[in-house]
């Protein structure tokens, strides 16, 4: 009978978890992610999704944690090295399980970034940067954080492909930091794909912290309407439905001329963006590209992107440095597009407001409610938004080149 009920407890997980204390350690990660999807709203629909993939990939036995091929593409299968890319997708999925199925077929080939970057264009309305262009230049201020870091790692020790993954954390774009990831350093995937969207989460928290770190209560009172009334633009778009189709037209011709290897991510992007904008004739792909196919790429990569962090990916000094470094890149690209609003306010009569600048970033379009919101705190009358979508808005395309630049350099 003992015999019996020995084989019963070495059935379950409980004894591979009590063997190994550290599965309890992903467990809590996992609530933590949990408990911010669903109780806090950070990003929901993607933070739920990546919590329940760190969930499964830690039950011992379940098979759902996504196994690391090296460089060449070598796993270790039952106690056999082969090749991943040799591999058949039905051998993959029957040795090593539905979640490597998922992520070697969506994720490791670089599929689902660029499909979700089309469902971002279709959901995108790129009107208040049009009617509002200068400021999209903070936009490409704030990626500055990419760089910044970037060369801060390189400094550290980190190898240049690693530094850039690590990097464009700063663009606040999970879709961009899991394809330069995938591009540059693979086996950094998961960390890097969890510290970027769980910083995208927590934008609501890091956009404040650092706007009450270099901004004045002055500075956040600058009313853009009353600016506009005191200085109004010269510049009049007269058919702005014309220019809507146009822009995404042109701005996929010009980054395919120059920063072809960003064509991916700004090609989907922008014709997400183009089958919205003609309006009825193609508003059947608009609701697909909106709907459907985001939502079923949305589950498959955040499912998978959770299922990478398992206890060997996760809890080491790599992955501590890429949380530290990633928070670092983020908080340094708010305060980039800040700065900048600084230094242009100094030389110019029409003042910016600084959370402009703030909102350079690819969380869209929370980023720019955040600023919304901070600016209402000090002037119930100072609705910053619409400006704030302009500088937000260009960071997504910002992100999506500064991608493109480091994945041409480093490749």
């Amino acid at each position: 009978m003992e015999k019996i009920f020995e084989n019963l407890f070495d059935m379950t997980a409980l004894s591979n978890i009590i063997a190994e204390p550290q599965f309890l350690i992903m467990y809590a990660i996992a609530f933590i992610l949990l408990y911010l999807g669903i109780k806090k709203q950070y990003e929901p629909l993607l933070l739920v999704p990546i919590a329940f993939g760190v969930l499964l990939a830690n039950f011992p036995g379940g098979d759902m944690g996504i196994v690391q091929a090296d460089e060449a593409g070598n796993i270790s299968v039952n106690g056999m090295v082969k090749n991943i890319w040799s591999m058949p997708l039905h051998d993959i999925a029957h040795e090593l399980g539905l979640m490597n199925f998922i992520y070697y077929m969506l994720i490791k080939t670089g599929f689902l970034p660029p499909i979700i970057f089309m469902g971002v264009g279709a959901l995108t309305d790129f009107g208040p940067m049009l009617r509002n262009l200068r400021l999209s230049i903070f936009g490409a201020a704030a990626q500055l954080g990419i760089f910044t870091v970037l060369l801060v790692a390189i400094l550290m020790g980190f190898p240049p492909k690693e530094a850039a993954s690590l990097g464009i954390i700063g663009g606040a774009d999970g879709p961009t930091a899991i394809f330069t990831t995938i591009k540059l350093a693979p086996r950094l995937l998961g960390p890097i794909a969890i510290a970027a969207y769980s910083y995208m989460a927590l934008v609501p928290v890091i956009i404040p912290l650092v706007v009450r770190l270099l901004c004045t209560k002055k500075e956040l009172c600058i009313n853009m309407k009353e600016q506009e009334k005191l200085y109004p633009s010269k510049v009049e778009i007269k058919n702005l439905r014309v220019l809507k189709i146009i822009f995404p037209i042109a701005v996929t011709t010009v980054v395919a001329l120059f920063v072809p290897s960003a064509v991916p991510l700004i090609g989907m992007l922008m014709f997400g963006n183009l089958v919205k904008e003609i309006g009825s004739s193609t508003s059947r792909l608009f609701d697909a590209a909106s709907n459907s196919i985001m939502n079923a790429a949305t589950i498959f990569l955040g499912l998978s992107v959770g299922a990478t962090m398992t206890t060997e990916a996760f809890l080491n000094w790599t992955t501590i440095g890429i949380v530290v470094g990633g928070f670092l890149a983020f908080a340094r690209s708010i305060a980039g597009g800040i700065l900048f609003v600084k230094v242009v306010n100094l030389f110019s009569k029409k003042k910016i407001n600084p959370l402009i600048g703030a909102t350079g970033l690819s969380a869209v379009p929370m980023a720019s409610r955040v600023a919304n919101e901070i600016a209402l705190k000090f002037d119930p009358k100072n609705h910053v938004l619409q400006y704030c979508m302009s500088s937000n808005i260009s960071g997504v395309i910002g992100s999506a080149v500064a991608a493109g630049v480091l994945i041409s350099f480093l490749s």
